[in-house]
């Protein structure tokens, strides 16, 4: 070392030893989000029989009624709510009209119309509307002015009105398959196998617009015809009878099937998904059965109380736009975690799950347990904090309580267990352990991450909750992870006497690792928050010096200092398990640095340390940043208020789906994202998906992973997922509270 460098190495090493400062409640200087309602989307979903008759089409009437055109007759809804679907019957309710051999159905000025092998048809207008035609197989029709209607049978088209044929033709070698009526221009348009026609009732002129061998459905909107294909859309102009611009295919799939203008806004049915365009000329994408039934589109419709309609070839998805504030959606998930998803305390995913049916589903347990909890029980502590709720004191209570007893079931101490089961369940797994109490059994090889989560969310109950046996409780457990820690020459010991397999901080470990792998940094930034952590809470000497031990006499300080953009693949020269932890960024990790965040800011020793820390945490939000990740984005308003991608995070909380259902979802065939180069960071995309239109992950998952194949076996608890986010961000002031009805 250069005479220079030790002088300034020197230096810091007296400014690190200098002890100080206190934590103080980050309320954001900046403008917080003010939480007006927006609008959540969720489905309700309706499947078919089996075997299911042809879907055809969907229409709603003015009283909200929900009718069906099947291959099998006319079908209604029943039942059906969120998360619970309903099934799709036949309709029984005006038998006088069910029974008919309906072809073709229609809404004319908001009523049910129909066509039959005799007639055009309604029960609306006291049933006077029924006007005779001659086309036996008639089945498609659109209504126009005064009650004239175009009707055809695939082959001839005939202007009808009160049962008088006004007009007949047929389309030039060309059958029809659909027809729309324009009524700002008083034309009707007519979409053929190979063509799309116009045809005005009033100088009763058929005039082709536009040619082609894969045009598939049409729409009218503002001035413009739209023309689907299996190529995606073409837009031409009602008066100039032109294309306007190129074809459009930059969307998530181009084999359209269905097009339908609602509300001003453009839908897309396709062979794999419906597509929304929004106004900044991207679309929204629903897909899977977290939207509809299946991914064959067949027809939309507007649907009643603010709805689409997305019929499919196995059933119908009815698209909900609900008006709430995060602090609704926050209440709504605190319900779902208490109905179904704390097993003995823990915060727990049902699994075992039948095709989404959460009644057919089971609280399991997982390594994690402590982790997934932790995550849960913090977000509940800055809820009580925000709001001083007694539902609020009692969850923390009733986790916390859960947490405890990881440490007293088993006979080590100090020593966390991952989880604990009921005896005869899960013992067949070798890392799980006979409890003295006959009726338990524990799991063993407690790892990194759930350290650096209990002592997150124990620190949090410690300063936040003001309530002695709950505070003191924490403290405890603080003092006697950390005890078994430090007393164990930083390795978490088991039940054989060795380290667990990644419960380990010690230097022969942590600095084995070349210094761009990763481990190298997380483990040193972890340790240090801890030791922190139990010194700011218990004062014991024995954590500030170890914490320093590990900072100046084995370079921890400069360890969790390293930027990110120097983590990266180990050496070719490195031991085959810095290999292995280097393959490829771990987003675990990101979800370790942030819990610990909270410890290594907010308890540094002092401010010089508390300064740099903060760089550590900049530094990684800026590497984070592509990924939008809410959680990230808001925890770093520990460290910076003002930098924060504030804008970004709250759409991450009102974009992320209610249902968190796991089921299959598939956006790597999508023709509207752009691929970048296979790279350290697995990012596959330029720019990140919506949450509801990805798998569903947790925090340590990565936001670019475009595909997932659970096909509805399991529901995540938005316990950690989303209500952490959400309260912390209430706690540190970049969230404010609801402002419904102003």
């Amino acid at each position: 070392m250069t005479g220079k460098l030790h002088i300034l190495f020197a230096s810091l090493i007296f400014l690190i030893n200098c002890t100080g400062n206190n934590p103080k409640k980050n309320i954001s200087d900046s403008p917080a989000h003010k939480d007006i309602p927006f609008l959540q989307e969720y489905s309700i979903k309706y499947y078919s029989s089996e075997p299911a008759p042809a879907m055809l089409k969907v229409v709603s009437d003015r009283n909200g009624y929900i009718q069906i055109l099947s291959s099998k007759g006319l079908m209604r809804l029943r039942d059906g709510q969120f998360l619970y679907p309903g099934t799709i019957v036949k309709d029984l309710q005006d038998r006088q009209t069910s029974d008919k051999k309906i072809a073709g159905i229609g809404i004319y000025q908001n009523q049910f119309v129909y066509v039959d092998d005799k007639a055009v048809l309604s029960n609306a207008w006291a049933g006077s509307l029924y006007s005779r035609h001659t086309l036996p197989q008639a089945g498609i029709f659109a209504g126009g002015k005064d009650f004239t209607f175009l009707i055809s049978d695939g082959k001839t088209l005939i202007l009808l009105k009160n049962s008088e044929n006004l007009w007949s033709s047929t389309l030039e070698d060309d059958d029809v398959r659909d027809i729309r009526y324009d009524e700002s221009n008083n034309i009707y348009c007519i979409l053929g196998k190979r063509s799309v026609s116009l045809f005005n009732s009033e100088s009763r002129k058929l005039e082709k617009i536009l040619s082609g061998n894969n045009l598939t459905c049409i729409e009218i909107s503002t001035e413009k015809i739209i023309a689907g294909t299996t190529d995606g859309y073409i837009e031409i102009d009602t008066k100039s009878r032109k294309q306007v611009g190129d074809l459009h295919n930059k969307m998530p799939w181009t084999d359209l099937t269905t097009i339908k203008e609602i509300d001003g806004s453009l839908w897309f049915g396709s062979t794999s998904g419906a597509m929304k365009l929004r106004e900044d000329g991207k679309f929204d994408y629903y897909a899977s059965e977290r939207w509809i039934p299946s991914d064959t589109v067949v027809n939309i419709a507007k649907g009643p109380d603010n709805t689409v309609l997305i019929l499919t070839n196995r059933g119908l998805g009815k698209i909900c736009f609900k008006e709430m504030t995060l602090h609704d959606k926050a209440m709504f998930f605190e319900k779902q975690v208490r109905e179904r998803h704390i097993r003995t305390g823990f915060n727990a995913t049902v699994s075992g799950m039948t095709k989404g049916d959460v009644t057919t589903g089971s609280m399991e347990d997982s390594d994690n347990d402590g982790l997934w909890t932790s995550m849960y029980l913090a977000g509940e502590t800055f809820r009580y904090a925000v709001t001083k709720s007694d539902e609020a004191l009692q969850n923390v209570r009733e986790s916390l309580d859960a947490m405890e007893r990881l440490y007293t079931i088993n006979e080590i101490p100090g020593f966390p267990s991952r989880s604990f089961e009921r005896r005869g369940y899960k013992y067949a797994d070798e890392a799980w352990r006979r409890a003295r109490d006959p009726e338990w059994d524990w799991k063993s090889t407690t790892s990194s991450d759930e350290a650096i989560g209990h002592i997150f969310a124990f620190g949090a109950i410690a300063e936040l909750v003001d309530v002695p046996d709950l505070r003191n409780k924490a403290i405890l457990l603080i003092d006697t992870l950390m005890s078994h820690i430090v007393k164990n020459n930083f390795y978490m010991i088991d039940w054989n006497g060795e380290p667990t397999k990644w419960g380990r901080w010690h230097p022969d470990y942590v600095n084995a690792r070349p210094v761009g792998v990763g481990d190298r940094k997380i483990n040193s930034s972890n340790i240090i928050a801890m030791l922190q952590t139990a010194y700011h809470f218990t004062k014991k000497e024995k954590y500030m010096d170890a914490a320093f031990y590990l900072m100046n006499e084995h370079g921890y300080f400069e360890n969790l200092m390293k930027p990110m953009k120097e983590i990266g693949h180990a050496p070719a020269d490195a031991d085959e398990l810095s290999k292995d932890l280097s393959d490829g960024w771990n987003h675990s990790d990101d979800e370790m640095y942030y819990c610990g965040y909270w410890g290594l800011y907010r308890y540094a020793l002092n401010d010089t340390l508390k300064a740099r820390f903060r760089d550590a945490i900049i530094d990684h939000w800026e590497a984070e940043r592509a990924e939008k990740e809410g959680l990230w984005n808001i925890m770093t308003a520990i460290a910076d208020t003002r930098n924060i991608d504030l804008k970004e995070a709250i759409w991450y909380l009102q974009e992320y789906p209610m249902d968190l259902v796991e089921w299959t979802v598939h956006n790597s065939h999508r023709k509207d994202i752009e691929s970048v180069e296979s790279n350290f960071r697995r990012q596959t995309i330029k720019e990140v998906l919506p949450p509801d239109e990805l798998p569903i992950s947790r925090h340590n998952g990565n936001r670019f992973d475009l595909d997932g194949n659970n096909g509805g076996r399991a529901e995540s608890s938005a316990g950690d997922i989303w209500l952490l986010p959400y309260w912390i961000g209430r706690y540190l002031g970049v969230i404010g509270e609801p402002e419904k009805g102003k």
